[in-house]
């Protein structure tokens, strides 16, 4: 799908394979393997192209152009029951702190049976969602889509494809009760500098002493009550906002204090 949307944008802007083969640092034959999704791109090389075509590297990553954006009207801290219009927001994403968080998770609990590449999707999303409930700020602030199976981030195939060719990290293929189950084992220890606190840190440890034991159908099960998973549409990302409008089911936050 990536593939196909950088050749339909090149089109569109009427460059040739030569000029963006030049611009992100490879040759001609090895962008055309990019365009015919023979080859994964790099974090730096789908920068550049994202800044090349003019799109939010986000967007750029879900193969779209342009997010559509209608407005919220919330009053913070409210449960509410009925539909919700909400803003889609752009995270302000730290890529680099996402691959130590990640590093951090399988250091802690990716030797565990469970923990496969869907488990690892909610233990993300869930650090980054119920931290901005609980602090009103981003920890990672990845970009997370509705699909079937639950809060996906959108960045991850890019970050952890980047990770396994740099060596930090090893990809693999095994089973789960007799499920194909993708995991991944970390090479080298996560930099716990690029955490801004101890107050991240102690979160991460609580979503995971949580959460981390539960397979990839309650965690998919689970994250399909909360409230940002509820009002989105599919394959559209989740908006932070949701989480202040989250049921006791899946809140993490007393407001009452």
């Amino acid at each position: 799908m990536l593939a196909k949307f950088i050749q339909q944008l090149r089109k569109k802007h009427e460059l040739t394979q030569e000029f963006l083969a030049s611009k992100i640092g490879v040759s001609r034959p090895t962008y055309v393997q990019i365009e015919q999704g023979e080859r994964d791109l790099t974090i730096t090389e789908a920068k550049k192209l994202a800044d090349i075509f003019g799109v939010d590297f986000s967007d750029f990553l879900q193969g779209k152009e342009k997010l559509i954006s209608v407005k919220i009207e919330k009053e913070k801290h409210a449960v509410k029951t009925e539909k919700l219009e909400l803003r889609i927001n752009v995270p302000q994403k730290n890529l680099e702190k996402f691959k130590e968080v990640l590093l951090y998770i399988l250091s802690r609990v990716g030797g565990k049976p469970n923990i496969g590449e869907t488990v690892l999707y909610k233990l993300l999303y869930f650090i980054d969602f119920d931290f901005y409930e609980k602090f009103e700020e981003q920890l990672i602030g990845a970009t997370y889509i509705k699909n079937h199976y639950g809060p996906t981030p959108v960045e991850f195939k890019v970050i952890v494809d980047e990770m396994i060719q740099s060596g930090e990290l090893a990809k693999v293929n095994n089973k789960y009760f007799d499920h194909p189950q993708r995991k991944y084992l970390p090479v080298r220890e996560p930099d716990l500098t690029k955490l801004k606190d101890a107050r991240e840190l102690r979160h991460i440890d609580e979503v995971l002493a949580r959460l981390s034991d539960k397979n990839a159908t309650e965690l998919s099960d689970y994250s399909h009550e909360d409230v940002p998973w509820l009002i989105a549409e599919s394959n559209q990302p989740l908006d932070y906002e949701a989480v202040f409008y989250r049921t006791p089911k899946t809140s993490v936050r007393n407001y009452n204090e």
